[in-house]
């Protein structure tokens, strides 16, 4: 077996999750919360980041700061119940971005692809959410199923406004984003091949 092939963690890999994990909690704080049949939605720029994290960083990193960074922002607020949540379903969400906009050596250069890349991960986030509100809602929390539907209705609607206003802002970012990091020299070290 070649263990030669395995790659490392680098220090730049944990600062960039690190970094873009703080950054998705900070911005998720500046949100406009709205009450619902059962508790409450919010609209907010946190998915924006967790887009930009997958767009920036790949499928794995740009998962990981972007479940953590939303977790934590669960964890620090009325949501904590929803934090394991949360932490799976944004890393979902940054993944399928992620991965799609670099796969087959695209690096995230290619506008439509990432275009794309972000409309999939947004709406891989809203099936998940809408999902687990629409189980929790009947199955744990008993309510009736059309006061469930409501909710989910209307929380599916919020889920797909934050969506179109992070697919839209993420992709324009990223470019500015990734020139900024280029130019610091970042960015390379980022996406060098990494040494056994």
């Amino acid at each position: 077996m070649n263990t030669s092939s395995k790659s490392k963690i680098t220090v730049y890999d944990i600062v960039s999750i690190a970094l873009m994990a703080a950054i998705v909690y900070v911005v998720t704080n500046f949100r406009i919360s709205i009450p619902t049949p059962i508790g409450k939605a919010m609209i907010h720029f946190g998915n924006v980041f967790c887009l930009l994290s997958g767009l920036l960083l790949g499928g794995k990193r740009g998962g990981l700061a972007a479940g953590l960074g939303s977790m934590f922002f669960d964890l620090f607020s009325e949501w904590a119940t929803s934090a394991p949540f949360t932490l799976v379903f944004k890393f979902v969400m940054a993944f399928v971005c992620g991965t799609i906009a670099y796969g087959n050596g695209a690096m995230a250069k290619n506008t439509k692809r990432n275009t794309v890349a972000a409309i999939l991960g947004a709406i891989s986030y809203t099936i998940l959410y809408t999902s687990k509100n629409i189980i929790s809602g009947f199955f744990f929390l008993r309510n009736p199923w059309q006061t469930v539907m409501v909710d989910a209705a209307y929380k599916g609607g919020i889920s797909l406004t934050n969506a179109i206003i992070a697919v839209v802002v993420a992709v324009i970012l990223a470019p500015l984003f990734r020139e900024a990091l280029t130019k610091a020299g970042i960015y390379e070290k980022l996406w060098r091949p990494k040494e056994a």
